[in-house]
């Protein structure tokens, strides 16, 4: 698949690889300012582009830049609109009033933790204390086993057949719809 891509890419659309490597980034940055979009699909198309390992670290460093970014603009922002409004959100709260190891440990743990979108823990970390440096070295490294677990999932739905992917969206829409019922429930109360 992968050299059909690179085929498809070069002949068709006339970019090179590292073109395409740019433009990844790129689209990596723009996704985590917007912060709701996934990036799963862009970690699909580098493995498929690039290859696992290729693709893996493209992924990283477009995460990796795309945080520390977005973390400089969130920041940027806040200051220049005066916001300090705190989400409800526990973990949101917990990530903002944290420090000192604390704050390590947890920006590292939610940095690990794949399929979620990371703009909560950046706006967090943007909101708190602590510097971009530190910032920018804990969230990078957080997101390295994230994005193997992510990519491990993308090459078994890529490589899977198509009873496999039924099996697979089937489950992720029931889960879905439980996740769904579980928080109307806990809205209810």
């Amino acid at each position: 698949m992968t050299s059909t891509l690179q085929h498809f890419m070069n002949e068709f659309i006339g970019l090179d690889s590292w073109s395409l490597i740019f433009i990844s980034i790129f689209i990596n940055i723009l996704i985590s300012i917007l912060g709701f979009l996934p990036s799963v699909f862009l970690t699909a198309f580098n493995i498929s582009a690039f290859g696992f390992w290729t693709g893996i670290v493209i992924s990283i460093l477009g995460e990796s830049l795309g945080a520390i970014v977005s973390f400089y603009l969130y920041r940027k922002g806040m200051k220049f609109a005066g916001i300090d409004q705190i989400l409800s959100n526990k973990y949101f709260l917990k990530l903002k009033e944290a420090s000192g190891t604390e704050w390590i440990f947890l920006l590292f743990l939610f940095r690990m933790v794949p399929f979620v979108p990371s703009s909560v823990v950046t706006v967090a970390a943007a909101f708190s204390s602590i510097s971009i440096v530190a910032f920018s070295v804990i969230s990078s490294c957080g997101k390295i086993p994230s994005l193997l677990i992510e990519a491990f999932v993308v090459m078994n739905v890529l490589d899977a057949d198509k009873g496999t992917v039924i099996l697979l969206a089937g489950s992720v829409v029931v889960g879905m719809f439980y996740l769904a019922y579980r928080w109307r429930k806990n809205n209810r109360l």
